[in-house]
């Protein structure tokens, strides 16, 4: 299931030419992978304190093709392509209007996080993600 996020670029997510700096479209496809989770009902501080989970980006792979600016509305198009077993792999897009501004594929890994070892999605995640 597509999951489509807005954000508005403010100054602050500029360089001193007014496009959008490289590091910040990884905020925004972190931000819109959380919404993402939060639209399933998926807290990630509920997570950790009942679970003991965290969600830790383990890599990630992205294209920049044309540069958002300065008060653009962009949208995040965030979706779950492959769920295994202690990862999610997410396709996202930060688009203006039709046009493709930055494309990504990311690779989650599910972790205990007192420790910080992989381990198995919990259940109710898998399940939401998966319908």
């Amino acid at each position: 299931m597509k999951f489509s996020w807005p954000v508005r670029v403010y100054y602050e997510d500029t360089d001193s030419g007014g496009v959008v700096y490289y590091a910040n479209y990884l905020k925004f496809f972190e931000r819109a992978r959380t919404e993402f989770l939060r639209q399933y009902g998926i807290e990630q501080d509920q997570l950790i304190e009942n679970e003991n989970v965290i969600f830790a980006v383990r890599k990630i792979t992205a294209d920049y093709i044309k540069p958002a600016q300065f008060n653009d509305l962009l949208s995040v198009e965030s979706e779950v392509t492959e769920i295994k077993n202690a990862s999610l792999v997410f396709s996202q897009k930060i688009l203006r209007a039709d046009e493709i501004c930055c494309q990504a594929e990311c690779k989650i890994a599910c972790l205990t996080a007192d420790t910080l070892k992989p381990r198995k999605i919990p259940q109710q995640v898998f399940d939401a993600i998966h319908e």
